[in-house]
């Protein structure tokens, strides 16, 4: 029976060990499923924005035909961006061009009275800033999980347990350019 005893100490050791690498292991997959949610987010606003935007040029075509180089630029970053299912970084240089866009778009818009009273086209306006808010809100939750992930991966022991499956850190989305940090608008 004393023979015993250092097996089930060993035993024990063996299962606290195999049980406290599964404990990281399913936090470092909780992490990285938050992750891809929170991206998931992000990219539903970023299609409510894509959608809005053909709206958004047809009511301005009809006010400002002559201003075609503006509303082709945007419509091609519209396009650039939608279909970019690259990196994060190459998301976010697509969507800096696009917010660029947008920018000259309602500035145009400025130029021609009318269209600002325009009901459809403030409409759409509001859409989008609130698109642009929600949008705001999911880069931030997004940012903080990765950062949540990344911490996972690089502190002692979880980075252990990390390499040990493989598992690889999460991009920020970060958008470059200070001038386009904030959401397009428009004064009236």
């Amino acid at each position: 029976m004393t023979e015993l005893i250092p097996l089930i100490v060993i035993g024990v050791i063996v299962l606290l060990v195999v049980l406290w690498v599964a404990g990281l292991y399913n936090g470092l997959i909780r992490a990285k499923n938050t992750v891809d949610e929170s991206w998931a987010d992000i990219d539903t606003e970023l299609r409510r924005r894509y959608d809005l935007i053909p709206n958004l040029i047809e009511t301005v075509k009809g006010y400002a035909t002559h201003e075609k180089e503006v509303l082709e630029r945007v419509i091609q970053a519209r396009n650039q961006a939608a279909a970019n299912h690259g990196s994060v970084a190459s998301q976010a240089a697509d969507e800096n061009a696009l917010v660029g866009g947008l920018r000259q778009l309602f500035a145009l818009a400025e130029s021609y009275p009318d269209l600002k009273a325009n009901q459809n086209f403030m409409q759409l306006q509001g859409e989008l800033a609130n698109t642009e808010d929600r949008l705001q809100r999911s880069r931030r939750f997004y940012n903080a999980n990765v950062r949540d992930l990344n911490n996972r991966l690089e502190v002692f022991p979880s980075n252990i347990v990390a390499q040990m499956f493989g598992f690889r850190g999460a991009e920020y989305f970060e958008i470059d350019d200070p001038a386009v940090r904030e959401a397009p608008t428009v004064k009236f």
